[in-house]
């Protein structure tokens, strides 16, 4: 279509918005349903005129295998689709952006970069790494707000890092960055937002508490994030991401190093 619409002018081009999804459908005769289609449909829906949008399972199975490169868009509210559908986008290739760029878009994006581990011992870099991770699942609950996956963000993990061209590349508008201290049953939070089209520190806090109070400190930062970048919260949003009081911090513990065990996946363990 790209090479059909090269001598055509724009108000006659034709561009498709094409979903890609990868789920169970129901075939009776002629008629085709299920959540498998209604996923399909609603992401059709929020793809870029000429370009393609594939959920995070379709992703999943092509990532590595292709030469086109997709762009992680964050999760998505859709109608009628119970869970948040995690959308990776491929550009139009017609040479016509339809993507605002960064700091043109009236909704606030940000993207959440790798904690810094200040404990003194890499073995403890799963607690720092799950801290940022569980911010970002946070935000990510917030429909106002355009949160870069940590599958993009950690690619900067361990990396001297320039705010400026992270974010451009990343394509938000403010970037999140931190370290964290544990001591036995405390823990120090420090954390700073920055836009990314200056440079300018938005804030900068240390947030000192006692290991139960982990999830507090979190609620703090994602509270103090929504509320610099002006993001209105509904009821059933402010649910969402203020709920977790899981009783076992020694289970939270656990699951944190689940976590990296997943995300690392390279070694015998």
């Amino acid at each position: 279509m790209a090479a059909y619409n090269a001598d055509i002018e724009d108000d006659n081009a034709i561009r498709f918005r094409i979903s890609v999804h990868l789920g169970d459908v129901i075939v009776e005769g002629d008629d085709i349903f299920g959540d498998g289609v209604n996923v399909a449909a609603r992401m059709q829906e929020i793809a870029e005129p000429g370009g393609i949008a594939i959920s995070d399972i379709v992703h999943g199975q092509v990532r590595g295998k292709l030469d086109a490169a997709f762009s992680d868009d964050g999760l998505h509210e859709v109608k009628n689709i119970a869970q948040a559908v995690h959308v990776w986008r491929w550009p139009d290739q017609s040479g016509a952006s339809h993507v605002m760029p960064v700091g043109e878009s009236d909704r606030s994006s940000i993207a959440v970069l790798p904690f810094a581990n200040m404990f003194g011992d890499p073995e403890q870099e799963y607690f720092s790494d799950g801290m940022a991770e569980d911010i970002i699942t946070d935000l990510s609950k917030i429909s106002g707000l355009f949160v870069v996956a940590r599958t993009s963000s950690f690619t900067y993990k361990d990396q001297a890092v320039d705010i400026r061209q992270a974010g451009r590349e990343l394509g938000v508008r403010y970037i999140l960055e931190g370290s964290v201290r544990r001591a036995g049953q405390k823990v120090r939070i420090n954390a700073q937002l920055i836009e990314v089209a200056n440079g300018n520190h938005l804030w900068a806090e240390r947030y000192d508490g006692e290991l139960e109070d982990i999830f507090a400190l979190q609620d703090r930062i994602t509270e103090r994030i929504v509320t610099t970048l002006a993001v209105s919260l509904t009821q059933a949003e402010q649910d969402r991401a203020m709920h977790k009081r899981p009783g076992d911090l020694q289970a939270y513990d656990y699951m944190l190093r689940g976590n990296a065990y997943h995300h690392r996946r390279n070694g015998p363990d």
